[in-house]
Parts: C-alpha cells; sequence; structure tokens
C-alpha cells in the first residue's frame, strides 16, 4: 500500500528517510520553516517529492515523521499545528543531546525522555521512537558484515508499532519492539552511546545489533 509521507525537518536525517520512502513508491513532502531552500532536493528526488511549510507538511502526511534537532521538536509541531497529527502514526527520530558544555549529553532523562514528550504534546497521535540509533547515513539498506542491524522501536499503539516494523524492515533492518514510548528513556541514551563511539573511534559507521539464540 502506498502512502503520504510527510517529514518534518530537511537536514540529513529527513533527507534520508525521504530518499527512503520515495525508493518504496511513496509520496513524500519535507517540512521546512523555509521550503525554498529545497528545490534542488526536490528536483533531484523526483516527481514523487515536494516540499513544503510544516503545516503543509502535517497536513499532507498519512505518516509524518519527525526529524528535526531534538530542541526543535517542540516549536515545529506547534508550526504544524497539532490537529494534523490527530490519530496519525508519527515517527519521532529525535535525541534530546545537548553539545554545549563541550561533551555530548542529554537534555532530557533519565525519569523521562524526548518520545515521551513528543506524545504527550500530541495526545492524540500514534507516536513511534525509530531511527534515533544511527547515522542518516546507514538509515536505508543498512549494509554491514555482520547482517541487518537491529533497529530498536518503543510506541504505545501496538498496530503503529507494527506499521514502523514493517518499514524498517522494508528499509533492511531487524526489528526491537521495547514496548511502550517510556522505553524512550533507553532509546536516547543508545543514540548517545552511538555519538561517544563515533568521536572516539573517528567513524560513523557503526550501529546495534541485539543477538539472540
Amino acid at each position: 500500500m502506498k502512502v503520504k509521507v510527510g517529514i518534518l525537518g530537511s537536514g540529513d536525517v529527513g533527507k534520508a528517510l525521504a530518499r527512503g520512502f520515495i525508493m518504496l513508491g511513496h509520496e513524500v513532502k519535507i517540512g521546512s520553516r523555509d521550503p525554498e531552500k529545497l528545490v534542488d532536493f526536490v528536483a533531484s528526488a523526483g516527481e514523487r517529492a515536494s516540499a513544503g511549510t510544516f503545516a503543509e507538511t502535517a497536513q499532507f502526511g498519512d505518516i509524518i515523521v519527525l526529524a528535526t534537532l531534538g530542541n526543535a521538536a517542540a516549536s515545529a509541531i506547534e508550526m504544524a499545528g497539532r490537529s494534523s497529527f490527530d490519530g496519525k502514526v508519527l515517527i519521532d527520530t529525535t535525541n534530546p543531546l545537548d553539545f554545549s558544555s563541550g561533551g555530548p549529553q542529554l537534555s532530557v532523562g533519565f525519569n523521562d525522555s524526548l518520545g515521551e514528550q513528543v506524545q504527550r504534546l500530541l495526545p492524540k497521535a500514534r507516536v513511534v521512537k525509530a531511527f534515533n540509533t544511527v547515522g542518516n547515513a546507514h538509515m536505508v539498506k543498512p549494509d554491514f558484515p555482520s547482517g541487518p542491524p537491529t533497529m530498536f522501536i518503543a510506541g504505545n499503539d501496538d498496530d503503529a508499532k507494527h506499521l514502523v516494523s514493517q518499514i524498517c524492515e522494508h528499509f533492511g533492518w531487524d526489528v526491537a519492539d521495547l514496548g511502550g514510548i517510556e522505553s524512550s528513556r533507553y532509546l536516547e541514551p543508545m543514540c548517545l552511546a552511538w555519538v561517544v563511539y563515533g568521536l572516539r573511534a573517528k567513524t560513523w559507521n557503526h550501529a546495534f545489533k541485539l543477538l539472540k539464540k
């Protein structure tokens, strides 16, 4: 089934996921505070791509992806208009990363999370935390010698998580469901672990894999 996907955020994460959804045959509108800067991206992405404001993008999407910086998530939601999220699956890729003191740390945690804050802002949306524990270069069709890495997800709505799991699998991932949206408290620190390893190893070509027997 082909759907319309609205992506809030026009940085590297938003563009990577936009290309992935377009690759699967979906229509994508990518939203920005300044849609005019996306002219070249839309032209390169093909006829199923378009750009708009946050409000236009949220209204367009059957599925919405929140792909802003963590500290911009709430303002993007307000600019989009909260009612535009009602009943929709919202894939929350954001992380509350704070580099203000030099090294990376979390601005939210560990008895709360940005994922939970997004769900509280949008009580009628079906929020699923996903795509927050890997870099944008490997979000779609990750190619690692040890096989597909694991996408960890969390959310309160089982049907929404089933849909997001299917998307992840189509993008080339194994999926591990960590339960309710409060498990964002664990997924967001996983991003911090991913970042710290990258800084120390001076490489961004890594991902997590859950080993089972």
